[in-house]
């Protein structure tokens, strides 16, 4: 195996160029194991662990800008992070243990394309948008449709992603993320979600629904979205939700939970949500 280190962006994106079928390794907490399993086996590695500017969470006007090697525990710690997307934060302290938090990235959370991958869901209804790079420029992919599939992407060839923009939640915003697993720490997801909701008053003005490892892909679930704005919450339309909820999402069955379970939990996380 051939195995390439990066000593800046530019040195990655031409390895990236010359060598499209080698494998981009960053922290190396899902790829080492793919690979140990001998589920794959890649022709190269190209390391950008070292890319130290890829690695700083910094303020732009109204987003904020994430490297994508910027740690789960940088993320999860980050002040800006804290104050404007709590529930990245709870999603980044979600992954794994401590270690992994240390190593493992939110740009190879992202790029894993794991239907359980925990920081998706938030990056889902926060509307974050994916900048990928080649040697040619630069690009932001919306990220409702950077996952084409199942571990499925919309990256080219040559393409590496280099930061995860997001837009700074208005005012008067909730937001939460929920995850449910085999346990309380160190598990794989059965389902997740993330949850934010705008208000002017008693009324919400505005409401995102993103579940993970429910599908091949996170989703939203529009319809959700759609029946909240305007209401006032009450035990009705919370009961309302949650069948709305339970009638728009079709989970998967795996080795994990039942589709059932899936379903029902679902409508639970969300009732969970509006009534706190």
């Amino acid at each position: 195996m051939k195995f390439l280190v990066a000593q800046n962006l530019k040195e990655a994106l031409n390895a990236r160029k010359d060598h499209p079928t080698y494998k981009i390794l960053a922290g190396g907490t899902d790829l080492c194991v793919l690979m140990n399993a001998g589920v794959i086996k890649p022709e190269g590695l190209i390391s950008i662990w070292g890319l130290d500017g890829l690695k700083e969470i910094t303020e732009e006007g109204d987003s904020i800008s994430i490297g994508a090697l910027a740690t789960h525990t940088q993320v999860a710690e980050n002040e800006n992070v804290i104050k404007y997307f709590s529930s990245l934060s709870q999603a980044c302290k979600s992954v794994g243990a401590r270690q992994i938090q240390n190593r493992g990235t939110i740009g190879g959370n992202v790029m894993n394309a794991s239907p359980a991958g925990d920081t998706l869901p938030v990056l889902l209804a926060y509307d974050a948008e994916i900048e990928v790079s080649n040697t040619e420029g630069s690009r932001l992919i919306p990220f409702t449709a950077f996952y084409t599939g199942y571990r499925q992407t919309a990256l080219k060839d040559d393409e590496m992603v280099t930061h995860i923009k997001i837009k700074k939640p208005e005012a008067n915003e909730k937001a939460a993320f929920i995850k449910i697993g085999t346990r309380k720490a160190q598990a794989i997801s059965k389902v997740m979600a993330c949850f934010r909701m705008g208000l002017d008053g008693d009324v919400i003005k505005s409401f995102a629904a993103a579940y993970g490892s429910v599908a091949a892909v996170p989703v939203r679930v529009t319809a959700l979205e759609e029946f909240l704005i305007g209401k006032q919450l009450n035990e009705t339309i919370i009961q309302e939700a949650i069948q709305i909820t339970k009638d728009n999402l079709h989970p998967i069955d795996d080795i994990r939970s039942t589709a059932e379970y899936r379903k029902h939990v679902c409508g639970v996380m969300v009732k969970r949500f509006l009534a706190s």
